[in-house]
């Protein structure tokens, strides 16, 4: 589903070997952490794949809050992590999808053309990135570059989220919090093809969205609170976290189970606060709080390309921005109310 691109990008892939000769690639990268100013784009020697990697043309690179807290260094509790005096890795993003273009030593499942998406833990927004080869599938048939760059990191955390931490099971009420993000797009059309009734929550701009992604009802926050309506849900996947938790609570069933999912908090510690909160509470309570993290898996990509390719998921792109302005597509993410995700093109 496209709803505005801002640069005209090929809808398909095409396969593509290294460059003969090739020694450099263009590349954003930052020297430090702060706003998406410190972004520059220029050119950087073309990285050579390992043992168990993949080179891949990137054709496109998906980015998302988690990319900007890094960028930024903040919350601080992040950067044992991710570089305590500046990133470790110079070039942000994580998601993305392209064209194999060299094996490295040992990686049999894949080869030279073929079409791939997945994630990157050296980053993504370049016109090469290495890659372990577990952290790529083959992209469906008909899924263009962008689409599939939208899916790794956002979708797997929506099906973590509902297939794993609360065990989503047909007939039960499912309760999406930004339901038009990132994630709540994902999650929303996930939870339909677990077979539960969804609500989602989300802005009246955005309520045919969320209907059109399969929601069975929609609840425009602008107008209605939904912890104050009485209606409860047996999971609460919440992706704002605009209410105290004891008010989410409240709209659960007495054996139900909240999922906070936001990276908002403090400058030092982010949510850890909620976090603790959350898991201290879970211990005076037949309702379950779990909050979690993602962790990306190869055989949850497997399973996001089955529903990618029967249609029951289907990404949902906001904008689009050329690598040259990637500085400008981590800006729009960090201004919140994205309605789905955000690709650079490269």
């Amino acid at each position: 589903m496209r709803i505005e691109q801002r640069s005209d990008a090929a809808t398909g892939l095409v396969p593509a070997a290294r460059p003969t000769g090739a020694a450099t690639m263009r590349a954003a990268i930052q020297r430090h952490y702060g706003p998406p100013s410190v972004l520059e784009l220029t050119e950087i020697g073309l990285p050579i794949p390992g043992r168990g990697e993949v080179l891949v043309q990137v054709g496109a690179a998906s980015v998302h809050p988690g990319d900007y807290f890094v960028m930024t260094g903040e919350p601080y509790v992040v950067r044992p992590v991710f570089g305590l005096r500046r990133p470790r890795h110079a070039i942000p993003g994580r998601d993305l999808a392209g064209v194999v273009a060299a094996v490295g030593k040992d990686v049999t499942a894949l080869g030279p053309g073929d079409e791939v998406f997945g994630w990157s833990t050296t980053g993504a927004l370049a016109e090469y990135a290495c890659v372990a080869s577990e952290n790529l599938v083959t992209v469906p048939a008909d899924l263009s570059v962008v689409d599939a760059a939208a899916v790794p990191t956002s979708g797997m955390t929506a099906l973590q989220a509902l297939r794993d931490i609360a065990n989503v099971r047909p007939g039960q009420s499912v309760l999406v919090t930004g339901a038009s993000g990132g994630v709540g797009t994902f999650a929303v059309q996930i939870a339909k093809a677990f077979g539960a009734e969804v609500t989602g929550v989300c802005s009246t701009r955005n309520v045919e969205l969320v209907r059109s992604l399969g929601a069975d009802n929609v609840v425009d926050y602008t107008a209605t609170d939904f912890t104050g309506t009485g209606k409860r849900y047996d999971v609460v996947l919440d992706n704002v976290e605009a209410h105290p938790l004891a008010a989410l609570r409240g709209a659960l069933t007495p054996t139900g189970v909240l999922i906070p999912n936001s990276g908002r908090g403090g400058r030092w510690f982010g949510p850890l606060g909620r976090i603790v909160k959350a898991r201290v509470l879970s211990a005076f309570t037949r309702q379950q709080l779990r909050p979690f993290t993602s962790i990306g898996k190869r055989q949850d990509l497997l399973a996001l390309a089955d529903l990618l390719a029967t249609g029951q998921v289907r990404p949902v792109i906001d904008r689009t921005y050329p690598l040259d302005e990637a500085a400008h597509a981590l800006r729009y993410i960090a201004a919140g109310h994205t309605r789905g995700k955000v690709v650079v093109t490269i």
